[in-house]
C-alpha cells in the first residue's frame, strides 16, 4: 500500500496558486482514475489501486505549515512505515516544470515538508518536487511569490508538469523509487518510452478482458435449451 501526499492549501482562493500544485497533481490523478474524494480525519483522501497496489491520494486540509498533522494520522491508521509515503510538492530551485525524485532529503525551506518531516520523526520518504522557479526580482517576498498565481506563459509550463507527474506516478509506485529515479531526472526520451510501454500493456489487459467476456457471452448463447420436460418449477 502506499500514500500519495499532495501538499497545498485548501479554499478555492489558492487552487490555481503555485503552492497548490501537489493538490492538482492528485486531484488530476484521480479524476483520471475515477477514484472519489472522501473526508478522513484532517484530510481529503481518495484510493483505489495501481497494477496491483492498493493506492490512496491525500490532500491535508491543515494548511500547507501543518500538513504533517494529516500525514503523520494517515501513517499511524494504515500502519504504514515512511517509504511507502510518496510527497508531491512545489520546488522553488527548480526551473518552472522541471521535475525531480528523490528518496529521501532534508525540506531546504518548504514549511510544508518540514511538518511532514516533523511529524514522522525522519526525512527518509521520497517526495516528487516540481519546480516553480523563484520571483524576477528578488526582492519580491517568497510567501507572496508561491501564494500568487502565475502567468498564462507560466501556467502553461505547470500545468504540463502536473500532467507529467500524473504519468510517472505509477512508474514510480510499480517500478520503485531506483528505477523511477533514473527515468524522471535524467532521460527524458527514456521517460516517454516508459510511459508508451505501460499504456500498451493496459491496452492489453484491457483486450484481453474484452476477449474472455466475448468468449464468455458466446458460450452463453451457444448452449442449447432445456427440453421442457427438463424444466422444474
Amino acid at each position: 500500500m502506499k500514500l500519495v501526499v499532495g501538499l497545498g492549501n485548501p479554499g478555492l482562493q489558492y487552487e490555481q496558486t503555485r503552492h497548490n500544485i501537489g493538490f492538482r497533481v492528485v486531484d488530476k490523478l484521480a479524476t483520471k482514475s475515477g477514484w472519489k474524494w472522501e473526508r478522513r480525519g484532517r484530510a481529503m483522501i481518495a484510493n483505489g489501486t495501481i497494477g496491483t497496489e492498493k493506492v490512496v491520494l491525500v490532500k491535508p486540509i491543515t494548511y500547507m505549515n501543518n500538513s504533517g498533522e494529516a500525514v503523520g494520522e494517515l501513517i499511524r491508521w494504515y500502519k504504514l512505515p515512511p517509504e511507502d509515503v510518496l510527497v508531491i510538492y512545489d520546488e522553488l530551485d527548480l526551473p518552472v516544470g522541471k521535475m525531480r525524485l528523490r528518496p529521501e532529503g532534508s525540506a531546504a525551506g518548504h514549511n510544508g515538508l518540514e511538518s511532514v518531516i516533523h511529524h514522522l520523526h525522519t526525512n527518509k520518504f521520497p517526495r516528487l518536487r516540481i519546480g516553480i522557479g523563484r520571483p524576477a526580482h528578488q526582492r519580491a517576498e517568497t510567501i507572496n511569490y508561491v501564494l500568487n498565481i502565475p502567468s498564462k506563459d507560466e501556467r502553461i509550463m505547470l500545468e504540463t508538469s502536473e500532467d507529467r507527474a500524473v504519468e510517472v506516478i505509477p512508474l514510480i509506485i510499480q517500478q520503485g523509487i531506483a528505477a523511477a529515479m533514473n527515468l524522471i531526472n535524467t532521460d527524458p526520451e527514456a521517460l516517454r518510452k516508459a510511459e508508451e510501454k505501460q499504456r500498451l500493456k493496459r491496452e492489453q489487459r484491457e483486450q484481453e478482458r474484452l476477449r474472455k467476456e466475448a468468449e464468455a457471452l458466446q458460450q452463453a448463447q451457444e448452449q442449447p435449451p432445456l427440453p421442457e420436460g427438463d424444466i422444474t418449477t
